[in-house]
């Protein structure tokens, strides 16, 4: 995928980006899960959704991820929400937003409503994985584990065909971004995409970010057969659909 740019954040940090620029128009706003980057299919097929529909579009790699700088293990949420947000303001300004999370994207998304929220028009949601950290990893993890992550700072978590290096740092980090127990009052389209057969994410954390919109037009939609990252073109194509009822 061509159009890629850098952004400076420090001396030491630099962000790699993908933009297409609306001076006036609706932005889409692409971000991707834990460890993924912008070099598969989602993030090509909805900048192609926008140049068919004429919209923005911006999407990043968190420090950390795919070709931006720094180390992974150094990353938490609060650094890739607020990397995120900084690119918000540099390059969409004040024009409007339609948020599209994908897996812990869904949990920076929407960590956004606290500072772009009357800017939000819209939200979609795929595999949506707010607080996995806790939930997911840390509850889950045996007191062994549990042991090695306090004492040595860090636990590699192999998960299928993954790795994850998981940090002290980025459970505690995660301690401090708790959404689920938050209420967001905007009046915008909001919809969660969730595969009936993800393995790495429960279909009930959709459920408990539909419940954290009080005034939205909500709409829960699971996929028949659906995996976790829903990347195939069928699913992709589902995806498109849903985006379009939200802009529409």
């Amino acid at each position: 995928m061509n159009n890629f740019s850098y952004i400076r954040i420090n001396k030491t940090k630099k962000i790699r980006y993908l933009k297409l620029v609306q001076k006036k128009g609706v932005y889409i706003v692409f971000l991707h899960g834990f460890m993924s980057d912008l070099e598969g299919k989602k993030p090509r097929t909805l900048l192609n959704f926008a140049k068919k529909h004429k919209l923005g579009f911006l999407a990043l790699e968190y420090s950390g991820h795919g070709k931006s700088s720094g180390k992974f293990t150094n990353g938490n949420i609060s650094k890739w929400t607020n990397e995120t947000k900084l690119l918000i303001n540099k390059h969409i300004k004040k024009n409007k937003i339609i948020l599209v999370g994908s897996s812990m994207g869904a949990w920076i998304s929407l960590n956004q409503f606290k500072f772009i929220k009357n800017q939000i028009i819209g939200f979609l949601g795929i595999g949506s994985a707010p607080e996995f950290l806790e939930n997911l990893m840390w509850k889950k993890f045996s007191k062994k584990v549990k042991k090695e992550i306090i004492f040595k700072k860090i636990y590699n978590f192999e998960h299928g065909d993954y790795t994850y290096p998981i940090t002290l740092q980025l459970i505690k980090d995660g301690r401090k971004n708790r959404v689920l127990n938050k209420k967001i009052t905007s009046k915008i389209n909001v919809t969660m995409i969730h595969g009936q057969k993800d393995e790495v994410v429960p279909i009930s954390y959709s459920k408990k970010v539909l419940r954290i919109f009080k005034n939205a037009k909500k709409k829960l939609v699971i996929i028949k057969n659906g995996d976790h990252s829903l990347s195939s073109p069928r699913f992709l194509k589902l995806i498109n659909k849903e985006l379009k009822l939200i802009i529409s």
